[in-house]
């Protein structure tokens, strides 16, 4: 069956850094594209960043970009989000999501929290 694994969040100042992973298996990793959603407190699950499948292709929310960074190693069929410049505003838990002949799949989710 298809599973999607977060790790790597946690708190961070800041201004600081941290390097997001989605462990995938189920499917064949290579042949899709997938994305980075977040959902904070009290408001609404939002698209962070999307990836095609080869990775060649990448989008991003304007609140995000220039400083997310969103790859895919299709070798170790892993999804990563490396997130510099964080901001409190970055503080959500994190998920990543892939779309399967029009069956959506969610990891667990993983706490990211900005704060000094």
């Amino acid at each position: 069956q298809v599973q999607l694994v977060e790790s790597g969040g946690g708190l961070v100042q800041p201004g600081g850094s941290l390097r997001l992973s989605c462990a995938a298996s189920g499917f064949t990793f290579s042949w899709y594209g997938m994305s980075w959603y977040r959902q904070a407190p009290g408001k609404e699950r939002e698209l962070v960043a999307r990836i095609s499948n080869a990775g060649g292709s990448t989008s991003y929310a304007d609140s995000v970009k220039g400083r997310f960074t969103i790859s895919k190693d299709n070798a170790k069929n892993t999804m990563y989000l490396q997130m510099n410049v964080l901001k409190p505003e970055d503080t959500a838990v994190y998920y990543c999501n892939v779309i399967l002949w029009g069956v959506t799949y969610w990891g667990q989710g993983i706490q990211v929290t900005v704060s000094s």
